[in-house]
């Protein structure tokens, strides 16, 4: 099983802390302001800078153990003077049926912190040249690049064994006009990556501006100046068209953080299944809910789309608008309370050709 989640071995952090940066989250379309929220001040967020330290060829990373402290004491000094509030949602009347993947709100699902966030990256970029973060490390990104690649013979009309997993092996001239949406896509270093794996159509939206400013500077610098960056919130998508294949790294995780967190992750998947193809894949990486998790909320969002009565067992055919395909398998892992799991999953789905 992928994806369970582990309680942290640092020693425990005040209340109101956000979650361990060590798996930091890209957003876009997590809506809202900062709700009067103020931020910590430049001085403040610099902490962590002095900490940097070259890691891979796409440029520096945090050292984890050290941001973690340094970013969670400006975090909930921060959080502690603005009264940061707990999750809650008015987008619909049954608060106390919540989903059990919810996570308490925090800073990170806030726009606001991700422009800061960005600033600070892009002034990185522009005066040392570094790249950023690679949200969940280049291991994982590498990965989900290879695999999506992998699920383009589904989009073909493959199925796969539940045993045997997806195939590897692809007709590049099958897939390498599909059209590619990276949602929440930061500094765009995995469209690069999927671009290296022969994808040509590319497209990266965030809704920071700091985001996309240093996707396309990345991007140019390394030659992949065919990829398409565009700022746009995602709960409220300007997009008119349509896409074979949807990537999501972290961002319905960040989503999950806003405040309102739960009903702006019905609204996610509200959005993500009209910029879909019907036929064509989602594939979501998370590390804040297992593969079960992303299944029950899937699940959970074709009820809410089509009526509880129309999905009961026995009520004829059950109404689906995604179909889980498969899940990344290769990912370490480790055993914790008799359970073994990883600390990442990736989880495929498909966009069912009818909602009947």
């Amino acid at each position: 099983m992928a994806g369970i989640r582990l309680t942290p071995e640092e020693p425990e952090m005040p209340i109101g802390t956000p979650p361990r940066p060590q798996l930091p989250l890209s957003v876009a379309g997590a809506g809202g302001g900062s709700g009067g929220l103020e931020m910590a001040s430049d001085d403040e967020r610099s902490v962590a800078a002095d900490s940097w330290s070259v890691r891979s060829e796409y440029g520096s990373t945090l050292d984890d153990d050290q941001r973690y402290a340094d970013a969670a004491e400006v975090l909930a000094a921060a959080a502690a003077s603005a009264n940061f509030p707990s999750a809650a949602s008015d987008y619909c009347s049954d608060k106390d049926d919540q989903d059990p993947g919810d996570v308490e709100g925090s800073m990170l699902g806030l726009q606001s912190y991700w422009d800061a966030s960005y600033s600070e990256d892009l002034a990185n970029f522009q005066e040392h040249g570094h790249a950023g973060e690679i949200w969940f490390g280049a291991d994982v990104m590498d990965t989900v690049a290879v695999w999506t690649k992998s699920l383009c013979n589904i989009i073909q009309g493959e199925i796969p064994s539940d045993h045997e997993g997806i195939k590897s092996e692809v007709d590049e001239n099958l897939f390498s006009n599909y059209p590619v949406l990276d949602v929440g896509t930061g500094n765009g270093l995995l469209l690069q990556a999927l671009a290296k794996q022969g994808f040509t159509d590319l497209t990266g939206t965030d809704y920071s501006e700091g985001a996309i400013e240093l996707a396309r500077n990345l991007a140019t610098r390394d030659g992949f100046t065919s990829i398409k960056f565009l700022v746009d919130d995602l709960l409220e998508t300007k997009l008119d068209r349509k896409f074979k294949i949807i990537i999501d790294k972290g961002t319905l995780d960040a989503i999950g953080l806003h405040p309102d967190g739960h009903a702006k992750r019905i609204m996610y998947w509200e959005s993500v299944s009209n910029l879909v193809e019907p036929g064509g894949i989602v594939v979501i990486t998370s590390c804040n809910h297992t593969k079960d998790e992303l299944l029950q909320e899937v699940e959970e969002f074709s009820k809410r789309k089509f009526g509880k009565e129309n999905m009961d067992e026995g009520a004829g055919p059950v109404s689906q608008i995604f179909r889980y395909i498969d899940h990344v398998r290769t990912y370490p892992t480790i055993m914790f309370g008799g359970v073994e799991g990883s600390q990442v999953c990736t989880v495929a789905f498909q966009r069912m050709l009818s909602e009947n």
